[in-house]
C-alpha cells in the first residue's frame, strides 16, 4: 500500500506514545516499501561505480521511535529508513567515492559528518532519492567504521544513550579517546594529501618527506584499527 504524508505523520505521532500491533504492521510495510529503491542504488554502485556496498540493517522500530522523539522528526521526513554502506581504506578513497556518487546521482545531497562529527561519529552520507524514496549511502573509512562498531557494542552493554554522549563516563571516555586518535590521524592524512597535490616535479625532497609521513600515518592507522578490532573480539 502507499502512504500519504498525513498517514505517515499520524503513524509517527502514535509511535511516540505507544506501539500497537497494528502500527507495527504499518511500520513494517512502510520499511519494506523502500526495498526496490534501495536495491536500485546498490545495483548502480556495484555496476557503475565498481564499489562493494553492503546493505545496512533497516532502521529498527526502537531506533525510529528514539529519533522521532530526540529530533522531533516526522516519519515521512526520515531519510535513513533504508540504505547501504561503503567502507573504504582512506580519506582520499572516501572523497573519490563521494565524487563518483555525485556523478551517478546528480540530485543527491551530501552530509559530511567529518566536518561536524556527531558525538564522535565520522562519515559521509550521500542521500539519494529514487522514485520518491530516500536511500542513504553511508561512506566510511575503515577507522570510522570500526569506531561506529565499537560505539554500537558499547551501546549494547550500556544503553543507546552512549552513542549520543550520555551515560556511563567510562565507555564515553573510551569513545572520546578513540575519536581523538582517529581525528588526529585522518586530519593529518588530509593535510599531507593536500600538500602532495600542490607539489610540482621539482619538489622531490619535500615529496619524499611527505611520502614517508604518509607511510607513518598508514602504520598508525593500522595500529589503531588493530586496537579497535581487539575491542570488538
Amino acid at each position: 500500500m502507499g502512504f500519504s504524508p498525513s498517514q505517515l505523520t499520524h503513524l509517527g505521532n502514535r509511535l511516540k506514545v505507544a506501539v500497537t500491533a497494528d502500527d507495527l504492521i504499518l511500520l513494517d510495510e512502510y520499511r519494506r516499501s523502500f526495498g526496490p529503491a534501495c536495491e536500485c542504488v546498490i545495483h548502480s554502485i556495484k555496476t557503475v561505480l565498481s564499489l562493494p556496498p553492503t546493505a545496512r540493517p533497516a532502521k529498527s522500530t526502537q531506533a525510529i521511535i528514539e529519533k522521532l522523539n530526540r529530533l522531533s522528526s516526522r516519519l515521512g521526513q526520515m531519510q535513513d529508513i533504508a540504505g547501504c554502506r561503503i567502507t573504504v581504506d582512506s580519506l582520499s578513497d572516501q572523497d573519490l567515492a563521494v565524487e563518483r556518487l555525485r556523478e551517478e546521482f546528480p540530485d543527491c545531497r551530501v552530509e559530511d559528518r567529518r566536518l561536524k562529527p556527531s558525538h564522535g561519529y565520522r562519515a559521509v552520507h550521500v542521500i539519494v532519492k529514487v522514485d520518491g524514496f530516500w536511500v542513504e549511502v553511508q561512506i566510511r573509512t575503515k577507522l570510522q567504521h570500526l569506531w561506529a562498531s565499537v560505539s554500537e557494542k558499547l551501546a549494547d552493554v550500556n544503553g543507546n544513550s552512549i552513542k549520543y554522549g550520555h551515560g556511563d563516563s567510562k565507555p564515553l571516555a573510551v569513545l572520546a579517546e578513540l575519536k581523538a586518535f582517529i581525528a588526529a590521524v585522518e586530519d593529518t592524512e588530509a593535510a599531507v594529501a593536500a600538500e602532495l597535490r600542490k607539489l610540482d616535479e621539482s619538489s622531490e625532497r619535500k615529496r619524499g618527506l611527505l611520502t614517508r609521513l604518509s607511510d607513518e600515518l598508514l602504520s598508525h592507522r593500522n595500529h589503531l584499527a588493530d586496537r579497535m578490532l581487539q575491542m570488538l573480539s
